[in-house]
């Protein structure tokens, strides 16, 4: 099952071609990613929002990977652009995330994506192991990987 989380994309994500910038597509990534995991979101936000990153969080989370696979220029839209997001595998410190980024009316793909996000104790800042809770909202949300093509 996937989430499908809907991203505005900003004026200033725009490069002088007029489509959303390499490095900007990170960061809409980043957004749909905060949205679908990390608490304290806006009222209804999808259950697997359970990432206490606020003042005084017991974890911190980092980025040890990401891997992104253009298929299109994202033009700037009126309305959010669309990204399912899904785990395309949990870890024992980590999950990998995957994105697929999609046109407002989901008629066309324009970017595959993957992040992986590691857990960390606030207080040592080492890696420590996802909790039951993580496992359990997140575990509906597994599927395959995202594929990217090769050469």
């Amino acid at each position: 099952m996937r989430l499908a989380v809907p991203v505005r994309v900003r004026w200033s994500d725009l490069d002088a071609y007029g489509h959303v910038n390499n490095a900007a597509l990170l960061t809409l990534l980043e957004e749909a990613r905060v949205s679908a995991f990390w608490a304290g979101g806006p009222e209804g936000s999808p259950t697997t929002a359970i990432i206490d990153a606020g003042p005084g969080a017991t974890s911190v989370t980092v980025i040890a990977r990401q891997e992104a696979e253009y298929l299109g220029q994202i033009p700037h839209h009126r309305e959010p652009i669309v990204v399912d997001i899904w785990v395309g595998q949990l870890g024992g410190a980590s999950m990998q995330v995957c994105y697929e980024v999609l046109s407002p009316d989901r008629s066309e793909v324009y970017a595959r994506a993957a992040t992986t996000v590691v857990m960390l104790d606030a207080s040592t800042g080492r890696p420590r192991r996802l909790s039951d809770a993580e496992r359990e909202a997140w575990a509906p949300y597994v599927e395959a990987p995202v594929e990217f093509r090769r050469g």
